[in-house]
């Protein structure tokens, strides 16, 4: 394990683990510009990344969720410290902590956090996928028919043209759930889903995510079957699967 690997273990552990002071606490929340809600655990959960990296990698450029973007260059870490805020605000324990490094603007490594259900899904480029430690890779089924299918929320593949895709997938599916946010990919990346569908995302939703499903042997694009980071740091989408089952879902897209 490379130190810078084992680094983002530790200090997305004790950000992820600092939030757990607050969830079902009934902590309040604000809306930032873009409506979604913001707390007090969000914002301690990033600092406790900045200053750990301040410490360990002084000076290294960072893109998180609440403080934006600090430093140039051709590398940087990624954070969101609750991804997932609205199901933390409701007391439901499937958001996590994500960590990235990116090199070029293509994630290195990534560790993703559930403090609430101590879980921790991690990847490191060209060195695998893991499980709590365990090696992990995504599902073999070969077909859309009797697949375990996830997006994020209704309103928003509504709001952005994904939910007639997503219904006719449904069809033959074996069940179709809205286990939204990093959970969704988190369950690629192990193998419990085939795929997960998300609309509208960030950056700091997708980086750490990204290379541990491809790590996982599964496949990561945008609905055009492209590279989803194309299009920068915001306003992006994604597709995680298993890669068995990507074309199939992607041409449900083209119809």
């Amino acid at each position: 394990m490379s130190p810078r690997l084992k680094f983002a273990l530790d200090a997305a552990r004790k950000a992820g683990d600092s939030t757990l002071v607050h969830f079902r606490n009934r902590v309040g929340w604000e809306l930032k510009g873009d409506s979604s809600p913001v707390t007090v655990a969000d914002k301690e959960a990033e600092q406790i990344l900045r200053d750990a990296l301040a410490l360990a990698y002084p000076g290294e450029t960072i893109l998180g969720e609440e403080q934006g973007l600090t430093g140039s260059g051709s590398t940087r870490w990624i954070i969101d410290p609750i991804d997932g805020t609205k199901s933390f605000v409701s007391g439901v324990p499937l958001y996590a902590t994500l960590l990235a490094y990116e090199v070029d603007g293509v994630p290195e490594l990534g560790v993703c956090y559930f403090p609430a259900l101590g879980e921790m899904v991690y990847a490191s480029r060209g060195e695998g996928a893991f499980f709590n430690g365990l090696p992990c890779q995504v599902s073999s089924r070969e077909t859309v028919a009797g697949s375990i299918l996830a997006c994020g929320g209704p309103l928003s593949m509504q709001k952005y043209g994904r939910w007639d895709g997503f219904a006719r997938l449904s069809e033959s599916a074996l069940t179709s759930r809205t286990w939204s946010d990093a959970y969704g990919h988190a369950l690629v990346a192990t193998g419990r889903v085939d795929a997960m569908i998300d609309p509208v995302v960030s950056r700091w939703d997708l980086s750490a995510i990204r290379v541990i499903v491809e790590e996982a042997g599964g496949k990561f694009t945008d609905f055009s079957g492209g590279d989803p980071f194309d299009r920068g740091d915001f306003g992006l989408e994604a597709i995680s699967s298993n890669g068995l089952v990507h074309d199939e879902i992607l041409g449900a897209y083209r119809s």
